[in-house]
């Protein structure tokens, strides 16, 4: 990964840059655990630019740059920043720019990243962009696999829910592609199946997968079971989302039959899709998940602006 790099895409890192972030987010994470603010960012800027809702990500990041010493600015909502007056997407990045030392967004709309990439001149990482990207999302994905099994080669996936719309599970798949897993099972109701060129990629660099309907068909087999809800916000149609709603779940009563060292990973938020009595069983890795991400994201930060 190079000092200075944008990060747009989870396929913008090689498997070589993941190994090297995830050998610095172990040293982050053993930092964070005993307490310790590092220096390594000091006098840095880091500006928050979400256009979209967010818990984890944008608290996460603000937190990691804390943590090693460095300062954030936030974009406010709309109506209290000047695009209330009409300011331009484009301005404000420009502005951004000229403040921090790397930006942080997440927008709506697809390929908004990759423009702000294009306009400003220090480093921007993609909070997540509409339905297709979110690649610090997936780095914490294979870090917490990394972390629970030991190894993200020769296991066997199932990537559960929306992964049409879902744009943490769209990248989460893109990252296996890195990999060598054994099997990719794709379990999706018809309509939120893994769209095409997703799944020309999973062809062309020769991973086995398969989709199928139903959660019980694999679960004897699964390794690692990735939940998602169904992305409500991104339906073009209300009606067609409630004519899905609430038509997978993930209870402790199904997983019964699952493989002991199955674990599960969820992006959170849930809605209904994962039943709160998993919490209490060795499969939840969900809330583990999340905690990696201050970590991953200090790793992150580190490799962009220090090197």
């Amino acid at each position: 990964m190079r000092k200075g790099s944008d990060i747009i895409t989870i396929l913008d890192l090689t498997r070589e840059d993941l190994e090297s972030l995830f050998e610095e987010t172990d040293l982050m994470l053993r930092a964070v655990e005993r307490g310790e603010k590092l220096e390594v960012l000091k006098g840095r800027i880091m500006a928050t630019a979400f256009f979209e809702p967010s818990t984890r990500t944008k608290l996460s990041f603000q937190t990691a740059m804390l943590r090693l010493g460095g300062g954030f600015i936030d974009l406010p909502p709309e109506e209290l920043s000047s695009r209330a007056k009409g300011e331009s997407f484009a301005d404000t990045i420009r502005m951004l720019d000229s403040y921090a030392d790397v930006i942080v967004i997440r927008h709506r709309l697809e390929g908004a990243a990759r423009f702000a990439a294009e306009i400003a001149e220090h480093p921007v990482i993609n909070g997540g962009d509409g339905t297709r990207d979110h690649p610090t999302q997936a780095m914490i994905d294979l870090y917490t696999v990394r972390k629970a099994l030991g190894t993200i080669d020769g296991l066997v996936y199932g990537v559960l829910g929306d992964l049409k719309y879902g744009r943490a599970a769209r990248s989460f798949i893109l990252a296996l592609t890195l990999y060598k897993p054994e099997k990719v099972y794709l379990i999706s109701p018809p309509q939120l199946s893994c769209r095409p060129e997703t799944l020309a990629l999973l062809e062309e660099r020769c991973v086995e997968f398969e989709e199928v309907r139903s959660l019980s068909e694999v679960i004897a087999e699964l390794d690692v079971l990735y939940v998602t809800r169904i992305q409500r916000e991104r339906f073009p149609d209300p009606m067609e989302y409630e004519k899905i709603r609430g038509s997978y779940r993930v209870s402790a009563d199904t997983l019964k039959g699952a493989k002991e060292r199955l674990i599960i990973l969820h992006p959170l938020p849930r809605v209904d899709e994962l039943t709160y009595d998993v919490d209490s069983t060795s499969h939840a890795w969900y809330f583990k998940q999340a905690r990696f991400g201050i970590p991953l994201r200090m790793a992150l930060l580190k490799k962009l602006l220090a090197g």
